[in-house]
């Protein structure tokens, strides 16, 4: 493996075990069977990483926070609410960027260059699978590092628009009261009232991440790709998902109707620890780069 050995961030990944040597052997029994793997990640895989998750027991931010993500509703509808989450949204971009992969995100890497992964799908927004090196790959979510204009589909970078809201905000100031799993930071209503959004620089459209928020759906065209780049794969492998989001759920449901093995590596119980053909209690970064 050509896999750096960065030292993790386990701040927000929930306690557990060392991999026991008999499940190394049975997911390198799994992948070694595997032709074409079709892989899905959530965020159980970018928590070593630095970037909180929602659902994780003890460390996850339902279980830390009372606080709740942005609906697609709300933010659509209320410019306040896209006040709101542009504001902490600007003041946490900066440390959210700059997150990098860790050794899984590398080492899924490293099979698609081997031919062993067919396809990676992750319902991760964080860019790190693309910062990693990964091609062949769906971000089912989408990604933060891209904006578009609701109106007329513009996009532009996410860094690009940094730049607009330091023009507009050149004076405003806020201290961030930790991060969420999504780059956001949490601030006080006080803190947001004076904060300027800008318009979509060609037809003065709304602006939003390229995100599936909550309460939205992800598109028709996108499912059906993703269906396609399963149905030619032969086992699929989820890493570092609760699967609790029907999105990325319909496709484990999916590969059990083709009958296809399904692994399971997440530090926690799934929705499909009834029918995976193998369950793995561990840390991504620990255990994936066991498998050879």
């Amino acid at each position: 493996h050509s896999v750096s050995r960065t030292s993790p961030n386990l701040a927000f990944v929930p306690a557990c075990l060392p991999p026991d040597p008999v499940e190394v052997e049975e997911l390198q029994r799994f992948v070694s069977n595997s032709k074409r793997l079709f892989v899905m990640t959530g965020a159980g895989i970018s928590t070593e990483s630095g970037i909180p998750d929602y659902r994780s027991e003890g460390v996850g931010l339902y279980a830390r926070t009372d606080r709740r993500p942005i609906q697609h509703a709300d933010f659509v509808r209320s410019a306040s609410a896209r006040q709101r989450y542009w504001a902490r949204n600007f003041v946490g971009w900066p440390q959210f960027s700059s997150h990098q992969p860790n050794t899984a995100h590398l080492v899924l890497r490293d099979w698609e260059k081997l031919g062993k992964l067919h396809w990676l799908v992750t319902q991760n927004v964080d860019a790190l699978h693309s910062k990693a090196g990964s091609q062949r790959m769906t971000e089912l979510h989408g990604c933060t590092h891209r904006v578009l204009c609701l109106a007329c589909g513009d996009q532009v970078l996410r860094s690009e628009l940094q730049e607009h809201f330091e023009a507009l905000n050149p004076t405003w100031k806020a201290e961030a009261f930790g991060v969420a799993p999504d780059g956001d930071v949490f601030l006080t209503d006080e803190q947001v009232r004076n904060f300027q959004v800008p318009a979509c620089r060609k037809c003065g459209g709304i602006l939003k991440p390229d995100v599936t928020f909550f309460g939205d759906t992800v598109s028709r065209e996108k499912v059906d790709f993703v269906h396609q780049r399963l149905a030619e794969s032969d086992s699929m492998l989820v890493a570092g998902s609760s699967m609790q989001v029907y999105s990325g759920y319909r496709f484990a449901l999916a590969a059990r109707e083709k009958k296809l093995p399904i692994a399971i590596l997440n530090i926690g119980p799934t929705r499909l620890d009834h029918f995976a053909s193998l369950k793995l209690n561990s840390r991504c970064g620990e255990l994936l780069p066991l498998i050879v």
